[in-house]
């Protein structure tokens, strides 16, 4: 693992304009979660926050499959080519729809980051290899917002789902994007996968650590923060001064369920 691998958690971003270091509740664990398997081989490696990096906390939340409408609006949300960029066609409502329907949470991993009016802007898919055996590696997927882009939530989200993935005991995180789809890219590359071009497509591959006790401890508080920051947002819409401008939609009253 080379010493870009070791500092992904606290490296990586969008690549993106106005782009911020986002690092969460538990940096210092993070910082370190990574051990070092290879440290014979790279003398160094380190894993030190840069001097200028701003610590913002970003919760994320795991779903599960009461969350499939919030999934399904949000994907169907995108636009026509940030559709075409997440599914590497331009897929269309019934294709978005067939996909969430199909998402297996018993296997997979589904992230989510939501904003104080529980709208959910951001969301990853970790997909798992089939089989018992999960060493032939994770897929991950993102989409975000267009709104909330540039704040590095996909780096983030692809940060979690590296920590989900090593405490999991998978070897390896990979990505199979466009070559046109740069923002993807920068993630992974930023995070110190390889990427192999194939013309239009590309695929970048991350080589994980063996789980610690830090990434166990880090991934625990993270999934608290993650589900008490949920809960706080859905409770203050049950208070009128909040949720008066909410609207009357069926699809609002949907967030005051502490789901």
């Amino acid at each position: 693992m080379t010493s870009s691998t070791r500092d992904a958690v606290v490296q990586v971003n969008t690549g993106q304009k106005n782009d911020t270091m986002a690092v969460g509740p538990a940096a210092a664990l993070r910082a370190n979660w990574f051990p070092d398997r290879t440290a014979s081989k790279s003398a160094k490696s380190t894993t030190t926050l840069p001097a200028r990096a701003a610590v913002l906390l970003v919760p994320i939340r795991s779903l599960g499959s009461n969350h499939r409408g919030r999934i399904c609006r949000h994907l169907v949300s995108l636009s026509a080519r940030d559709r075409y960029l997440r599914f590497g066609y331009s897929a269309k409502d019934q294709h978005i729809e067939q996909y969430v329907a199909g998402l297996d949470f018993e296997r997979d991993e589904v992230f989510g980051i939501f904003d104080r009016s529980l709208l959910l802007i951001a969301v990853a898919h970790l997909a798992y290899a089939m089989g018992d055996i999960c060493d032939t590696g994770a897929e991950f997927g993102v989409s975000v917002l267009e709104p909330a882009r540039g704040r590095g939530y996909g780096a983030r989200l692809f940060e979690r789902a590296a920590m989900h993935s090593t405490n999991k005991g998978v070897e390896r995180i990979f990505i199979q994007a466009l070559s046109e789809n740069q923002p993807m890219l920068n993630i992974a590359t930023k995070a110190g996968a390889s990427i192999r071009r194939h013309g239009s497509e590309s695929e970048a591959f991350l080589q994980l650590p063996v789980a610690s006790l830090g990434s166990r401890l880090s991934e625990f508080l993270e999934d608290h923060v993650g589900q008490v920051d949920y809960r706080l947002k859905a409770r203050k819409q049950r208070i009128p001064s909040f949720s008066a401008n909410l609207g009357e939609t069926d699809h609002r009253n949907e967030a005051v369920v502490l789901d």
